[in-house]
């Protein structure tokens, strides 16, 4: 067995740069939400006998990034057996947000509402989060011209939030990939691709109501498509990374076995398809107007 050493250097590295990128709260929270998931797939993983590295946490400089770029497990072969690729895929989103939303939620209580300066960043929200900030706060956030100062627990939360659903989409070796090709078999990979060719296409339809939105706000044209790109380039990236990540594989997905999900993981499938729409969140970062 390798010694664990250089996982140990690597969560130390990422425990240094996430407290500077943000402080302890900061750290503490979204350290803790990240080693919540990757311990998901990790003991799901060994328990269901798949060969499973611990996880490798990647640091990232904090002064341009929150620290890190969260964490990765390695796998000696692909997993065949789809109710075990489900169980392995799906247990770290759920391990992450059993943890994620009562953080997120002590994290909005500690934070103040006040007025939204123009020109400043304002964190997107998601179903999940806008339905949070109302049950703390009883008032739909940003309206009327003031929006919730996030505390930095809340802040790293919401990032941990933003993280799971970036993983949760069905595409390539995401976690969310891992739970539609254990659901859907080889028509995954087809859907895959269209999808993978659909993003660059939502992006711009969102892109376009931003626009839209920042004229009638009464922006030049020029403000309005910098406005605007806030809602174009986050798709973009991940497009182009989902891309790269498939010519370099030869394939969105390792193939799997013709046996189908059992009943109740069909179900559970389900069920994580609605969680990733109620946790995606379009316009990650955005400009007040």
């Amino acid at each position: 067995m390798r010694e664990p050493w250089l996982n140990l250097a690597l969560f130390a590295a990422c425990c240094v740069t996430t407290y500077v990128a943000g402080g302890p709260y900061h750290a503490a929270t979204l350290m803790g939400i990240l080693a919540c998931h990757e311990a998901g797939h990790y003991f799901v993983g060994k328990y269901r006998g798949v060969e499973t590295s611990l996880p490798f946490f990647i640091p990232l400089p904090p002064f341009i990034s929150w620290g890190t770029l969260g964490a990765v497990i390695g796998m000696k072969k692909p997993i065949g057996d789809r109710n075990i690729l489900f169980d392995v895929g799906a247990s770290g989103p759920i391990a992450g947000l059993i943890v994620t939303i009562p953080l997120l939620l002590i994290g909005l209580s500690m934070s103040p509402v006040g007025p939204i300066e123009p020109g400043s960043s304002l964190e997107g929200n998601s179903i999940l989060y806008a339905l949070l900030k109302y049950a703390v706060f009883g008032q739909w956030l940003p309206g009327g011209g003031v929006d919730v100062q996030l505390h930095p627990m809340a802040q790293a939360a919401w990032v941990g939030l933003l993280v799971t659903a970036i993983n949760l989409m069905p595409i390539g070796q995401l976690d969310g990939g891992h739970i539609a090709r254990a659901a859907l078999g080889e028509a995954h990979e087809r859907w895959s691709e269209r999808l993978n060719l659909a993003l660059p296409a939502i992006g711009l339809v969102i892109g376009g109501v931003m626009f839209v939105t920042a004229r009638g706000a009464g922006k030049d044209v020029g403000e309005a498509v910098l406005y605007a790109k806030d809602g174009v380039i986050p798709w973009l990236i991940w497009a182009v990374l989902l891309g790269v990540m498939r010519q370099r594989a030869g394939e969105y997905h390792p193939p799997v076995d013709d046996q189908p999900l059992d009943g109740k993981r069909r179900v559970a499938a389900i069920l994580m398809l609605v969680i990733f729409v109620l946790i995606v969140t379009p316009v990650p970062f955005r400009s007040a107007l």
